[in-house]
């Protein structure tokens, strides 16, 4: 039996794709239920990871996205662990909203797009990420697929994966499906099928390890690839199949075109090839029946009632309690972003969950997820595919597009993926219910935002304002309005208001101080100091969240010293050097929040180009099975003449555990980085990863200093890294031993196996031999309650003595300049100390324990002072701040100070 439907484009959103669709001829048979209700599985179940500490979920805010659907913000707390998760929650039995399975692009399987993408191509109100899938394979989802009511995608042949289902009239289920079902011959001969539209995999509990091995698989219009399925190590036999008739045979070769809509292929190897061979012919005609097999409550389901269904991995929880893993779970363990699924025990209720891994957020363990799941009310549940995949966008109120409801594990990038499961709104057009102020909630010191006025229906979808004109007001001097644009003018919160008529909506809009700021970061940390230079300066903000903002020039005040320059459209531009200069200081400050770049003589000094290279490469691992290659050879692209530092892998035998690829120079020696560096910057061709990239030092100490080079390797092609070292507290000279590739064990399905990457120019900023050239050097001793310094042996007086309170010795800085170099500024509106020495400058506030040194907030255990009208700073704070080493005397009350 074969019949032909077609997709309603307002139901799904797809453009009016027709997927041939095979009648299932049996029903979805569930098997009979053991115990607590989960299925014995074959082999031993992993035990669910139940936290020792206690947990709690606190409700942090919530949102109306649609009639039907509503957004959740939560803080879970385990211990002192705090962690961030959404829960989208959609009432099934709610007629205005349902939800579906969103596929690629356009639909299609073996085309990969991002959540948002999804959302916004189909006309989603929300989504999460969806399936688990192969991202070496071409793009298909691991698990069962049923979108808008059509069967898309069968259960792969593993154990404990689950699925969530709903079915046409709003009853979830969470089961772990299997799949049966045959082709008919027309002389009555039948053979089995394995599966609809997959990508190529190992099988589990068969005794095949390639899962298209003597196997029938369908394919339909909805497998745009016209290969099927890449890398099976198998030769296909394939038929075409329109209208129930056989309209083309390919022995052992594929069917080299698409599958035109309204058809499907037979794809056949091996036994099933002969089937083929055996008892079909053009022209014949040839059924299809198959059935879905639940192993779960023992009830028949007729396929045709289902609306939905997505693969997963695990069951999470069961019964309102945490499940023991359903298959291991080793490969996604650890803390990350989390995706998840589940229903309420009275099935009215889904809820689609996404956790957040951040500096502002832990991310969950399974078993935290499994402990937070059960506090919101989840009775059944599944996780879905995590870490870099976990991706949320909803609509925001009154809005017309969705947006990233919180950062991925790359920030704003979204990860392409096979599907995603989307929240639809099915309600008709309602009458203007309210309306409210669009536009940004944050806003830096300097910036303007736009703002307008947004309505929503009754049922809470967005209205046309176009023609509302609306009067903008502020509730404090924070923010300066003119017309819907909005400049901010000084840090602390106001409210926007906007009113038409008799009707007012507002918003309360955050302008961001420099307490807010916890890093300052400019592109370009070391620039040449001479007249003419030009360099990009771009400044990004990390607050004390963890998120990062783009610095626009308005809201930033430059300050040059030692030579004349401006900054334009993120440009810094040197004009003139100032007479005697040997280092000069472009110093941005945000709200007093200050950042540095350091131009020097000297500047930046190729350390390697790998034109000459003199001393041995080897490649090293930590897994005996990991294998590769590092050698220097000609480079590519843009380094095309140039002789390149090439590092090849092959991790595959380190499944399970972190992995490390070496390219090792001067075997455990290392090449020597000669004096004090401040950044290092190199040329990388990069493979597109997403493994991690670091550099081994070990410094003059012996002590050994791992410098992340790039935390994800997110890009292909050649690409220049530039590595502030002034926080990694290195005692140069030092040897730089090697620089590698790490493949971590959490997340390892996500990121590639199999890599090459390239290195070239590596450079350092070395302000021993620029910004820290002439610097005085020597020994000072000073002693408590005396004015005077001792330089080198010679004593010279000082106007104020230092102190000891509370077992710290307080001095006016300018005495540590005098004798070591460097310059201080005093702000006294700000009560601040601007220190300058070499590549350092140091920012310190009377009263704040808290200190800027180079861009970067760092707590300290004492604050400076005012003692007699002085201004007096922690001495053993500041000096080895701008590296000089202090050592304190009690006996005698001296100190003495080093460089």
């Amino acid at each position: 039996m074969m019949r032909k439907e077609e997709l309603n484009p307002s139901q799904r959103g797809h453009s009016g794709k027709k997927w041939l669709v095979i009648t299932l001829a049996g029903v979805i048979w569930v098997g009979p239920v053991l115990g607590n209700g989960i299925p014995v599985l074959n082999g031993p179940l992993s035990s669910s990871v139940v936290e020792a500490a206690s947990s709690s979920a606190k409700k942090l805010s919530e949102e109306i996205i649609t009639s039907g659907a509503i957004l959740m913000n939560y803080q879970f707390t385990t211990g002192s662990q705090k962690s961030l998760a959404n829960v989208i929650r959609v009432d099934l039995k709610n007629p205005n909203v349902k939800l579906d399975v969103m596929t690629g692009k356009e639909g299609y399987f073996t085309t990969r797009q991002s959540t948002g993408g999804m959302a916004k191509e189909n006309g989603a109100v929300a989504a999460i990420n969806g399936d688990f899938f192969n991202t070496g394979a071409q793009g298909a989802p691991m698990g069962g697929q049923v979108s808008g009511g059509l069967l898309m995608s069968t259960p792969s042949v593993l154990k404990g994966m689950y699925a969530f289902a709903v079915t046409k009239d709003g009853t979830p289920m969470v089961d772990e499906f299997t799949f049966s079902g045959s082709v008919t011959a027309e002389n009555g001969e039948k053979f089995t099928l394995a599966g609809m539209n997959k990508s190529a995999y190992v099988p589990e509990g068969t005794s095949s390890t390639f899962s298209h091995l003597n196997a029938a698989y369908i394919y339909t219009s909805a497998w745009k690839a016209v290969e099927r399925p890449t890398n099976s190590s198998t030769t296909p036999t394939e038929v075409m199949v329109k209208d129930g008739v056989i309209t083309e045979i390919s022995d052992k070769a594929s069917i080299q075109k698409s599958i035109p809509e309204g058809s499907f292929i037979l794809r056949t190897h091996g036994t099933a090839a002969n089937f083929v061979k055996n008892n079909l012919e053009v022209g014949q005609r040839l059924t299809a029946d198959y059935s879905l097999v639940s192993k779960k409550t023992g009830k028949q389901v007729n396929p045709e009632s289902l609306q939905i269904m997505i693969g997963g991995h695990t069951i999470l929880v069961n019964d309102g309690k945490p499940a023991s893993f359903s298959r291991d779970v080793s490969s996604i363990g650890g803390y990350r972003a989390r995706t998840a699924v589940g229903y309420s025990k009275d099935g009215r209720y889904a809820y689609l969950i996404a956790t957040e891994k951040h500096s502002g957020s832990a991310g969950m363990s399974l078993g935290q997820l499994q402990s937070f799941m059960t506090e919101i009310g989840v009775w059944k549940g599944l996780n879905l595919d995590g870490g870099g995949s976990t991706t949320m966008v909803n609509r925001p109120l009154a809005e017309m597009n969705t947006t990233l409801t919180f950062n991925t594990e790359y920030g704003t990038a979204q990860r392409s993926i096979v599907n995603a499961l989307g929240v639809f709104s099915t309600a008709p057009k309602g009458s203007l219910k309210g309306f409210k102020v669009s536009g940004d909630t944050t806003l830096l010191i300097g910036q303007t935002g736009s703002y307008q006025l947004k309505g929503y229906d009754t049922y809470y979808n967005p209205v046309d304002m176009q023609s509302v004109n609306p009067t903008w007001k502020s509730s404090n001097g924070n923010i300066k309005v003119s017309g819907q644009n909005v400049k901010a003018v000084s840090s602390g919160t106001s409210t926007v208001t906007a009113v038409s008529g008799n009707a007012k909506a507002t918003m309360q809009v955050q302008v961001l101080g420099g307490n807010d700021v916890a890093s300052l970061k400019v592109g370009t940390a070391a620039a040449p100091l001479a007249a003419g230079t030009t360099v990009s300066v771009p400044v990004t903000a990390t607050l004390n969240n963890g998120k990062s903002i783009e610095v626009p020039d308005s809201a930033l005040k430059w300050e040059f010293i030692g030579f004349n320059g401006k900054v334009t459209d993120g440009r810094l531009t040197v004009s003139s050097v100032n007479a005697n200069s040997k280092v000069g200081y472009a110093i941005a400050r945000y709200d007093g929040f200050s950042t540095v770049v350091v131009l020097s003589a000297a500047g930046e000094s190729t350390w390697e180009d790998f034109e000459n290279v003199s001393y041995p490469i080897n490649f090293t691992t930590n897994v005996s099975g990991v294998t590769g290659n590092a050698s220097v050879v000609k480079g590519s692209g843009t380094h095309a003449n140039s002789k390149v530092l090439k590092l090849d892998y092959d991790m595959n035998g380190g499944i399970g555990q972190k992995v490390y690829a070496y390219a090792e120079l001067n075997n455990s020696t290392g090449k020597t980085i000669p004096a004090a560096a401040t950044a290092m910057t190199l040329d990388v061709d990069g493979d597109n990863s997403l493994n991690w990239l670091r550099a081994e030092l070990k410094d003059n100490n012996g002590k050994t200093v791992y410098v992340d080079l790039a935390k994800v390797i997110d890009w292909t092609g050649w690409k220049t890294l530039s590595i502030d070292l002034s926080g990694y507290n290195i005692a140069f000279p030092a040897q730089l031993k090697r620089m590698y590739v790490v493949n971590v064990e959490e997340g390892q399905d996500e990121r590639a196996l199999t890599g090459s990457v390239s290195f070239d120019d590596i450079r350092f900023t070395m302000p021993a031999l620029s910004s820290d050239a002439g610097l005085p050097t020597g020994t000072a001793v000073m002693t408590i309650g005396q004015k005077s310094l001792t330089m080198n042996g010679k004593k010279v007086a000082i106007d104020s003595a230092p102190i000891l309170k509370n077992g710290t010795t307080y001095v006016p800085i300018k005495h540590v300049l005098d004798a070591f170099g460097g310059q201080a500024k005093w702000n006294s509106s700000a009560q601040r100390v601007t220190v300058l020495r070499g590549g350092k400058l140091m920012d310190l506030t009377v009263g704040k324990k808290d200190f800027v040194l180079n861009g970067k907030r760092i707590s300290a255990p004492v604050a400076p002072i005012i003692s007699g009208g002085r201004t007096l700073v922690p001495l053993r704070l500041v000096s080895e701040q701008l590296g000089l080493n202090v050592k304190w005397d009690k006996n005698t009350k001296t100190v003495t100070i080093k460089s």
